[in-house]
């Protein structure tokens, strides 16, 4: 079954919302894509947060890439300055 994490961010204070997106655009998001997720789609929730809603095949694949995962947000916390604000996970359970 498909498996979904969502994500929730806050940009820092005084920091650059769009180079901040930029780095995450053009670094982080396509190293979940090496680690096996099969989409991942960023939604600006307001001025400085955003969700990441990321598209795995299984909890299998999502849970063997879960170290190097910690690795990507650690990046994104003292690279982009963006903090991690909440997580959501688990199994598809229908879609459209």
């Amino acid at each position: 079954m498909p498996y979904v994490t969502i994500t929730t961010w806050e940009v820092g204070d005084g920091v650059d919302y769009d180079a901040s997106m930029r780095n995450i655009r053009d670094k982080r998001l396509p190293a979940l894509k090496d680690l096996g997720a099969t989409s991942v789609t960023v939604v600006r929730t307001s001025d400085r947060t955003t969700a990441a809603i990321t598209a795995w095949p299984d909890e299998i694949t999502r849970n063997t890439a879960e170290a190097a995962i910690e690795a990507v947000r650690a990046k994104v916390h003292t690279e982009d300055l963006v903090r991690l604000t909440g997580e959501m996970k688990g199994e598809v359970v229908a879609e459209v």
